[in-house]
């Protein structure tokens, strides 16, 4: 019988999700992109080649896997040509290997347009989105105004849905943010042009799964974005506009909840937020410039800067509360080599009362002063080091201290950007330790 695994970031985002996908996808033959759209960036460095990946499954540049784009994510056409372009100019068959839901809601230019719109209106208060039309077109997908993927291929409703949501979305545009209106035929046209090219990815995903797995293959769910950004459960109303936990990827690909048998937690050995709204470890001072500069902390989608500070577990247990993670994965940990010593959030305070959780509201969140725990740091590297036992002793027990504080084990240790650079203490698909070293440690 085949495992089904999910990935997930467990903080705001940024957490190297996109290399651990990469590595373990060679044990899988099916990749599923679950949730939001072309402004996530997964970053993959192979053999000192980098790629950059919007939407299409990092699975892709692995000959023998298929795969899948389901109904959660919002999908630009016009963004996804662009990426298989890219890809197909580098030999990569990506329209022999990549599947798309018909539930797949569609961003067009009326989204973006209202997404920028929105966002310089409010000013200094504004969310922080990438503009790309994300939020606009999951509020569709909720009013059920939205058009689909599945409308492309049939000119007559798709000319009629267009012109029923145009005439909203242009009052809109023209009367409330003075921009002009969007056009219906040029716009028209031009999908009508992309059809031929996207017809043979059209695909009953949820079906796909289930056959998959009947077959005994080993499914991976890739998911966008972190934890702490979920519309639901994160910092509102800075976050994004879809579900970034566990259970969106049962909903946006089509499998039910008992068929998933491991859930990965991908996390920064440090902290990053970018964007706007609460993030109490934030460092504004030298070591923040450290984290920064080390661990090259620029968005791979739009090159914004990212906030940087200490290691959060206040804000880990939360999001290993929703999630229910079967294991960690421990990202850059090379980014904290030669710093004197090295924090830990190990608690909030608030209001003179000190908290274990982070609070709902994000006023309160900001509010939250940090309680820090420090451990002795180290000087050595640890970038590219394949064994736990050859880490320095102090980075060690960082990772040990992170194990027991956040109270779920870590299984893989990223020390570099390639996807060789990494130790596998046990393997998500075979559920079994790998390294007696560390056993003995944890004990």
């Amino acid at each position: 019988m085949g495992k089904s695994i999910i990935i997930l970031g467990s903080q705001w985002g940024d957490e190297g999700k996109g290399k651990i996908v990469d590595m373990l996808m060679e044990q899988a033959s099916v990749a599923i992109r679950f949730q939001g759209g072309h402004n996530a960036g997964h970053t993959l460095m192979i053999d000192g080649q980098k790629t950059i990946l919007r939407l299409i499954p990092s699975g892709i540049l692995h000959p023998h896997v298929q795969c899948l784009i389901g109904n959660g994510v919002v999908l630009s056409p016009t963004a996804l040509l662009e990426e298989i372009e890219e890809l197909e100019r580098r030999g990569i068959p990506v329209t022999e290997r990549l599947k798309i839901s018909d539930a797949c809601v569609l961003i067009l230019s009326y989204h973006v347009a209202l997404d920028r719109a929105r966002e310089q209106a409010k000013g200094k208060s504004a969310i922080g989105t990438t503009g790309r039309g994300i939020g606009p077109a999951y509020e569709d997908k909720v009013a059920r105004r939205a058009i689909r993927f599945g409308d492309l291929f049939n000119e007559k409703r798709l000319s009629e849905k267009l012109e029923e949501v145009l005439n909203y979305h242009n009052f809109v545009l023209q009367h409330y943010h003075n921009h002009e209106a969007i056009e219906l035929r040029p716009l028209l046209d031009n999908l009508l042009l992309m059809v031929p090219k996207l017809m043979s990815m059209r695909a009953d995903v949820a079906t796909l799964i289930s056959q998959y797995r009947a077959e005994g293959k080993n499914m991976l769910f890739e998911g966008a974005q972190g934890t702490l950004l979920d519309v639901d459960h994160g910092t509102y109303p800075y976050v994004t506009s879809s579900n970034t936990v566990a259970g969106a990827a049962c909903t946006g690909a089509g499998i039910g909840p008992r068929q998933i048998n491991y859930i990965l937690g991908i996390t920064k050995a440090y902290a990053t937020r970018v964007g706007s709204g609460p993030f109490p470890t934030e460092l504004k001072d030298e070591i923040g410039k450290h984290l920064s500069t080390r661990g090259n902390e620029f968005g791979s989608v739009t090159g914004r800067p990212r906030r940087c500070g200490w290691l959060d577990i206040v804000a880990l247990k939360r999001s290993i509360q929703l999630n229910g993670f079967t294991g960690l994965c421990i990202t850059k940990l090379d980014v904290l080599d030669g710093l004197p010593h090295v924090k830990i959030c190990i608690g909030y305070r608030l209001h003179g009362k000190e908290y274990v959780y982070p609070p709902i509201e994000s006023d309160l969140f900001q509010e939250c002063e940090p309680i820090y725990k420090e451990y002795p740091g180290w000087t050595e590297s640890t970038a590219q080091i394949k064994k736990f036992k050859d880490l320095p002793k102090h980075a060690q027990q960082y990772l040990l201290t992170i194990e027991e504080l956040a109270g779920v084990p870590i299984d893989i240790i990223s020390t570099g950007p390639d996807r060789k650079d990494t130790i596998m203490l046990r393997n998500p698909f075979e559920h079994v330790e790998l390294d007696p070293f560390i056993a003995e440690e944890r004990t």
